[in-house]
């Protein structure tokens, strides 16, 4: 379902849920098969062949994610990192790229591991200034990696901007808007050519799968991106597709509440003497606040800070919260509080003493409550 005229919370309830035909179950069926039958002349009656090719849950949960970011294809993978790397599978050895020097560290482990001794080259800057970027743009950059918001810090990137830039001067630009995700940025609208979400996130929503999602207008370039996920084999189980499918009607509502939550957490976190600083695009003193607001229909249930005094204080405060569980990922209807230094490792580029939270769905007085006895405790 593509419709332009339907809201999001519609399309979220309706898009990828056509009644089965035969039993006209309003739920989406669960397709595990990874092969199908031919007919006498050989063809596949049922538009399938082999599960790695296509699978009639994921076609179901890609023709969502289309509606949802209102691109012209969507592509499903087995994760984030699946995703992200067929975006990065279109360069070839001479290329040079930029990416966002705050991307997700996953990210930036990629590129330096895989890009660089493949003679592709990479610049890391500040995506947040257009004149960092054009500061970097050389003949061989054939891509611009962006992210935004950021992971961990929240920044903020023009799309707008950036977009045209890039696509003066031919080079692609590809966006990470997983904790935005669709229900809060429609990054295609901006002019970006391709957008990526962790739907491991806020997409699945439930921190009980992986997969990645790949959307872009331009239908040569999906299928490009589509031809990487097949050769590749970076599909996700009918299963993981299925879970997804049941999730997207909460998308829109989760995330609201989320948002909601995390931007009266943000309001309390500025007033405390011992937080040093707060990162979250919802606060009007965010560098990136009136970009945010005008490329965003809410802020996110993501908000990050700095604690005064160093990484043994930051550690102890992340040990000591209850509602907030220590964990990595974020998006799910469970609060999580991280310590992203320690988890980046050996290219850590997070103060120490940052933690980052994922606001879930608890009640906000009790989530503000745990950090509140927290801080109290530290300080004792």
């Amino acid at each position: 379902m593509r419709d332009d005229t339907l809201h999001l919370e519609t399309l979220a309830v309706h898009a990828g849920r056509d009644p089965e035909a035969g039993d006209q179950g309003l739920a989406p069926a669960f397709k595990p098969a990874t092969t199908f039958l031919r007919d006498a002349k050989g063809d596949y009656p049922g538009g399938h062949q082999y599960s790695r090719g296509s699978n009639p849950t994921r076609a179901r949960l890609e023709s969502a994610l289309a509606a949802l970011e209102g691109g012209g294809d969507a592509i499903a993978f087995a994760s984030g990192m699946a995703a992200a790397s067929a975006v990065f599978a279109l360069l070839t050895p001479g290329d040079h790229a930029i990416v966002n020097a705050d991307a997700y560290h996953g990210i930036t482990r990629f590129v330096e591991n895989w890009l660089k001794p493949r003679d592709i080259g990479i610049t890391f800057c500040d995506t947040a200034e257009l004149k960092n970027i054009e500061k970097h743009v050389m003949p061989e950059t054939k891509l611009i990696w962006l992210e935004s918001p950021s992971n961990p810090q929240l920044k903020i990137t023009d799309l707008a901007a950036t977009a045209l830039f890039a696509r003066e001067r031919g080079i692609l630009t590809a966006c990470d808007a997983t904790l935005a995700s669709p229900a809060l940025q429609r990054t295609l609208d901006f002019g970006i050519d391709i957008v990526m979400h962790s739907s491991t996130k806020y997409i699945g929503g439930h921190s009980d799968l992986l997969g990645g999602v790949l959307a872009a207008r331009d239908i040569n370039i999906a299928e490009r991106l589509r031809g990487w996920q097949i050769d590749a084999g970076a599909v996700p189980s009918a299963f993981d597709c299925w879970l997804i499918l049941r999730s997207l009607p909460t998308l829109p509502l989760r995330i609201a509440q989320q948002s909601a939550t995390a931007a009266r957490i943000a309001a309390w976190l500025v007033e405390q003497n011992a937080i040093e600083k707060v990162f979250y695009p919802g606060l009007a003193t965010h560098a990136g606040h009136e970009i945010a607001k005008r490329q965003m229909s809410n802020f996110g249930g993501v908000v990050s800070f700095q604690l005064r005094g160093g990484e043994r204080d930051a550690l102890a405060f992340a040990s000591g919260t209850r509602l907030f569980m220590q964990a990595t990922s974020l998006g799910g209807v469970e609060s999580l509080i991280e310590h992203r230094a320690s988890v980046e490792g050996a290219q850590r580029r997070s103060p120490d003493n940052l933690l980052r939270m994922s606001v879930g769905l608890e009640h906000a007085d009790d989530l503000i409550g745990d950090l509140d006895r927290t801080l109290r405790e530290l300080q004792q």
